[in-house]
């Protein structure tokens, strides 16, 4: 009767097994395939932000030199202005500011700021053009 009580426990014993291994490895798989999607995620994203760095990082230089280019085209048409016109008056010069060696340098150049208003009164603020209304 022990052998039978053994072979029983043996096929009980199986069949656990079996369902263990049928629920457990289907939850292992899911565990697994998740664990690679979400290192796949992460590899990307690093990929991602490596690549954004690299991007701005080549869009500053980029930017500096177009502003370097641009002070010495400045430089030049100033200059070439001041050769070519050197009677024309500051005010008529389109080149009357020149940059200096320093500023140049510096890139600290500086800047014109626009405004948003006019120099003078426009529109009803405009004064004596008009003949009074009765």
């Amino acid at each position: 009767m022990t052998w039978e009580y053994g072979l029983i426990g043996l096929v009980i014993g199986i069949i656990v097994g079996a369902v263990a291994m049928r629920f457990g490895n289907k939850k292992l798989r899911e565990q697994r395939t998740m664990q690679y999607e979400l290192e796949k995620s992460k590899a990307e994203l690093a990929d991602y932000r490596e690549e954004l760095t690299n991007h701005f990082a080549r869009s500053a230089e980029l930017l500096d030199n177009m502003a370097r280019d641009y002070r010495q085209l400045y430089q030049h048409m100033a200059k070439g202005s001041n050769d070519l016109l050197p009677n024309l008056p500051g005010e008529k010069n389109p080149f009357a500011y020149q940059l200096t060696e320093a500023e140049a340098d510096n890139d600290q150049a500086p800047v014109q700021i626009p405004r948003d208003y006019s120099e003078g009164a426009s529109g009803l603020l405009r004064g004596g053009d008009r003949a009074p209304r009765n």
